[in-house]
């Protein structure tokens, strides 16, 4: 039995209501890393990656603070200048989730996104056992990569601004479990196992051939729409 749907209402006496006129429009989105998301429609928008673009920097900036000695003032101007670094990125990061939100909320009643646990998916690999006192190799740096680039990102921050917006605007969050969204097939529900680096959807059923992330976009659209109706259902059967 199909579970309910995470909604995102509006609370109460949080802020004025300022409701937008209906569009008529439902979107789902799937956010990655290739680009920083992509709608069922096919529309992306690009992966800005503030962060990466400004690492270079960063390390110099880093590598003078250590190089200061500990107490001096040029030590505290170097700390000054590396948080002013890590603050314009921050701010960066920020506006283009206020920006891409804002577009979204304008544009659609409902948008459906998966319910992604970052913390999860972020997390470092185990550690493997050779058996000998020793380790073997785990991905761990490849995993580390990973994770900075979830981190410039910002899902979870992404996530906050846009539900803010739409309970300010009048709209809807509906988030879906992520299983198996990136592997069924948007067109006939077959299951097409791909790992991380296949970027693009080819069903062997029924010849679909998609970019991955608008196929994952279009499964999130259809789940989310099969579980506000079966909520919708439950209600009346109520």
């Amino acid at each position: 039995m199909p579970s309910e749907p995470v909604l995102i209402r509006p609370a109460v006496g949080q802020f004025p209501a300022q409701h937008l006129l209906p569009s008529g429009r439902e979107i789902g989105i799937d956010v990655g890393l290739k680009v920083f998301l992509i709608t069922a429609e096919g529309e992306a928008v690009e992966n800005p990656r503030h962060y990466r673009k400004a690492e270079k920097a960063l390390q110099k900036a880093q590598r003078r603070v250590s190089r200061r000695k500990k107490g001096s003032t040029r030590r505290k101007k170097a700390v000054a200048l590396l948080a002013k670094k890590h603050q314009t990125v921050k701010r960066q990061r920020t506006d283009f989730h206020h920006k891409t939100a804002l577009q979204l909320v304008r544009q659609y009643d409902t948008i459906y996104l998966e319910d992604l646990q970052v913390a999860n998916l972020s997390r470092r690999p185990k550690a493997k056992p050779d058996g000998n006192g020793g380790y073997l190799p785990n991905g761990a740096r490849a995993k580390a990569a990973l994770n900075k680039s979830i981190q410039d990102a910002g899902w979870s921050s992404f996530r906050t601004i846009l539900e803010g917006k739409a309970a300010y605007a009048g709209r809807r969050i509906v988030a879906v479990p992520p299983a198996y969204t990136s592997q069924e097939c948007s067109s006939c529900g077959e299951r097409v196992e791909k790992s991380l680096s296949v970027r693009t959807h080819v069903c062997p059923s029924c010849g679909l051939i998609l970019d991955r992330d608008e196929n994952s976009a279009r499964n999130i659209q259809w789940a989310g729409q099969a579980l506000q109706g079966a909520a919708a259902r439950a209600t009346v059967l109520n």
